[in-house]
Parts: structure tokens; C-alpha cells; sequence
């Protein structure tokens, strides 16, 4: 009996992630078409983000992705942690949410949990605009430090057009080089 509950509890999760990730992107969000993921991968640097827990008190914060053998994409998550003077990193996988052409994806840190990751807008490969699973999560990264004002202006009027409040955005300073840069 206490195996046929832990199973049933297993599935209810299970089927609750599935339900979850349908539903990875805002309403008004568009995932770029005819994406290349192999020019995707490197390492982004975070610009602007909508702040939340785990990303809280960080700054330097970048991303780095690159193939797993599956196909799937192996991501590393890291940044400085000003208040705990402490670099941090985390590894996850994210995987094609359909067509592999189409940039809307799921991405996990935490086992069988996945959230949604959607590039909304893509400029040469050199800045990108991220949607998360709704209008709570919401990221402009570079390939630089910096961004251009352009670029800058392009990225917030996409997300207002989304349904963002922009004004929520924390700019993120990129001061010191990380020890996880490779």
C-alpha cells in the first residue's frame, strides 16, 4: 500500500511537470524560428533580468551552453554573489520543448523539473531576448558586457509588446571577470 501511494505521488508530479511545461511560454511570446543552436552555444553574459530567488544578489552573471552527447544542451549558470562576497554556479540541461529549428525550450537545474526558456528576439547571434515560462522571468543577455543602446531599446519594446513591465528589470553589473569563464 505505502509503495501504490509514493507511485501515485510520482505520477502526480510527473503529470503536473508535463502540464507545466505546455504552458513554458507568456501568451504574446514568440519563439524565434529558423534558430541554430550550435550558434547559440558560448557563453552570454546577462544584462538585464527580472530578479527572483535564485538568481537574488548576484551580479556577473552569465550563462554558458554547449552539446551534450543526447543532443540536448548542457548549461552552466553562474555569478557573484555580492552580500556573500562568494562566486556561485549551478548546471543544468536544457531540451528542445519541439522542432530543434524553433528557439523554445525547457530548461532544468533540478532533476525532473523543467521551465520554460524561449528566445523571443535574436540579433546576430550577439544578443538575445529570453522569455521565461510567464511574465515573471524575463532576460536580455550579450555576448559582451555591454549593450547597445539600439539593441537596449529594441529588447524593452519587444517585452512591453509581450506584456513585461520592463520597468522591473535590474540591470546587472558586469564588473569582474569569473572564474567559470572558460
Amino acid at each position: 500500500m505505502k509503495n501504490r501511494i509514493i507511485l501515485i505521488v510520482l505520477i502526480s508530479f510527473g503529470l503536473l511537470n508535463n502540464l507545466a511545461s505546455c504552458s513554458s511560454m507568456p501568451e504574446k511570446a514568440q519563439p524565434v524560428n529558423q534558430f541554430d543552436v550550435n550558434r547559440y552555444l558560448g557563453t552570454w553574459y546577462e544584462i538585464a533580468r527580472f530578479d527572483y530567488r535564485f538568481e537574488k544578489d548576484l551580479d556577473n552573471a552569465m550563462a554558458q551552453y554547449s552539446l551534450n552527447a543526447d543532443g540536448s544542451v548542457k548549461v552552466v549558470n553562474s555569478g557573484y554573489n555580492f552580500k556573500k562576497e562568494k562566486w556561485v554556479s549551478v548546471d543544468g540541461t536544457a531540451k528542445f520543448r519541439g522542432d530543434k529549428n524553433t528557439a523554445a525550450l525547457k530548461v532544468s537545474f533540478f532533476g525532473p523539473f523543467y521551465a520554460g526558456y524561449n528566445v523571443v528576439a535574436l540579433e546576430d547571434y550577439k544578443y538575445a531576448l529570453v522569455a521565461g515560462k510567464n511574465l515573471d522571468y524575463l532576460w536580455i543577455l550579450s555576448r559582451e558586457k555591454t549593450l547597445p543602446d539600439n539593441v537596449k531599446q529594441l529588447f524593452i519594446s519587444k517585452a512591453q509588446e509581450i506584456g513585461y513591465d520592463t520597468s522591473k528589470l535590474i540591470w546587472v553589473k558586469q564588473d569582474k571577470k569569473s572564474p567559470f569563464n572558460k
